[in-house]
């Protein structure tokens, strides 16, 4: 069995892999000062819960974007599950990324970004752009070729929100989500509908400005934990792959053994 990390800025998100098949996926708030035992009594205890043994953990293999967390995921890895944690884009060692990286400076690009680029080639293999609703909302472009050549990055919809309600006093707490009417008649309404239709006209947006720029077909991909819900409201956006990044890191651990 493969263990798979994708940590992110919120959360930490832990998916384990029997041969092709996702036998459980589960996640945690993202702390850097967590430590390797934390993460081991928490990560053991969901395991057995589902019936996994840890003993059963075989590899394991990280993207990153919270560099302090990194020691004590290795230390989870060696301590709990008896095996070195890959990480991609570890520039220590000689990690194949399974797509060229064309932009100014390639060590700039997040690990999650490519491995997000790498796991959309491979399934659709033309010019897209990958949509990811994350703390950040990032547009991934990947040309026809296969290379990462930039992307945009916006804040994330959840972070916008968090700001609006600590910078107005007024203003109450208000759940993500489709509101009734376009034109809010109360000030929850009118902030659900800026929030919900705000971000969906920044998608369509970008991802207009980006295909009239490339100048070629492309095909737009949504994935991170908020993309099934503004996919209803971006037309632009044709695919769903909510699991886009575990995936992806499973294949590329497969690509470096």
């Amino acid at each position: 069995m493969l263990l798979t990390i994708d940590a992110g800025n919120t959360n930490v998100v832990f998916a384990v892999f029997d041969g092709d098949r996702l036998a459980g996926q589960w996640r945690i708030s993202t702390d850097a000062r967590r430590t390797a035992d934390e993460y081991g009594v928490w990560l053991t205890q969901v395991l057995e819960h589902a019936g996994i043994a840890p003993e059963k953990i075989k590899g394991a293999v990280l993207a990153s974007v919270v560099p302090q967390a990194l020691f004590d995921l290795r230390q989870l890895t060696r301590r709990y599950f008896h095996t070195e944690l890959l990480v991609i884009g570890d520039p220590r060692l000689n990690i194949k990324t399974g797509i060229g990286v064309k932009i100014d400076n390639p060590a700039e690009v997040g690990a999650d970004r490519l491995v997000n680029a790498f796991a959309a080639w491979k399934r659709y293999k033309q010019a897209l752009i990958v949509v990811d609703f994350g703390t950040a909302t990032t547009f991934d472009v990947v040309s026809g070729e296969g290379n990462y050549i930039g992307g945009v990055i916006a804040p994330g919809v959840n972070l916008s929100l968090d700001a609006l309600q600590k910078a107005a006093a007024k203003l109450p707490t208000v759940a993500i989500q489709p509101p009734a009417k376009t034109i809010g008649t109360n000030t929850i309404g009118a902030m659900q509908s800026g929030i919900y239709y705000g971000y969906a006209g920044l998608v369509e947006g970008i991802v207009a400005r980006i295909r009239a720029e490339y100048g070629k077909p492309m095909k737009v991909i949504a994935t991170g934990g908020l993309a099934s819900l503004y996919a209803k409201a971006c037309p632009a956006i044709e695919h769903l792959e909510p699991d886009l990044t575990i995936l992806g890191l499973k294949e590329l651990y497969e690509m470096n053994q």
